[in-house]
């Protein structure tokens, strides 16, 4: 990491990080570094390989031509198998980092302490530092392993949101079910947001 990329001062907006995992629903996180773009933030971005291959299957496009298409500058775009990146570190200022969608992999990678590519790692420093972490999770049914990783991410400060989306507000469309999902995300990164009508 370079002296000037840590000492950057952070925008306005914030300055968080979406990860993107292996699991079902690549659309919430692309859906999410959108948003967040969009509210002003700046956006670091990183998907692991099977993240990549979700992003390219489910959405019919490849992260990078995502990235790509929302400008993001590169040196916000990290390879998840790059330990050396910015946010590998507690010195580089983030306000928040969400994993979206979260597979059960990462899950107990994260709860174990185990650091197995730069999402656990930057999920690990979420956690050392006390800064916010987001843990979508995206599976069902899940196992008592499952359950129990859940439970220590949220022992150890981590919020766990799982991606169900609501009906009482009528969703015509799949965007806007994620859009339901993203917007509680926002709500959780205090990010305002018109994602959805709230309930009353």
């Amino acid at each position: 990491m370079n002296a000037e990329s840590a000492q950057r001062p952070k925008p306005a907006g914030g300055r968080r990080l979406v990860c993107i995992t292996g699991a079902s629903g690549a659309m919430y996180g692309i859906r999410t570094i959108q948003a967040l773009l969009e509210s002003g933030c700046e956006v670091h971005a990183v998907a692991s390989e099977w993240g990549e291959r979700v992003v390219a299957e489910e959405t019919g496009k490849p992260f990078s031509v995502w990235m790509n298409d929302f400008a993001i500058s590169q040196d916000h775009i990290h390879n998840c198998r790059d330990l050396a990146a910015p946010i590998a570190s507690g010195s580089f200022p983030l306000d928040a980092t969400v994993i979206v969608p979260c597979s059960m992999n990462s899950a107990g990678a994260i709860a174990s302490g185990v650091c197995q590519n730069l999402i656990h790692r930057a999920a690990l420093v979420s956690l050392k530092e006390s800064r916010p972490l987001i843990i979508v999770s995206r599976e069902s049914p899940l196992s008592l392993i499952d359950l129990r990783n859940l439970t220590t991410l949220a022992e150890t400060g981590a919020s766990i949101l799982p991606a169900s989306p609501a009906f009482y507000h009528s969703p015509a469309t799949i965007d806007d079910m994620v859009n339901f999902v993203v917007g509680k995300i926002l709500d959780h990164l205090h990010v305002e947001h018109r994602l959805f009508r709230r309930w009353g």
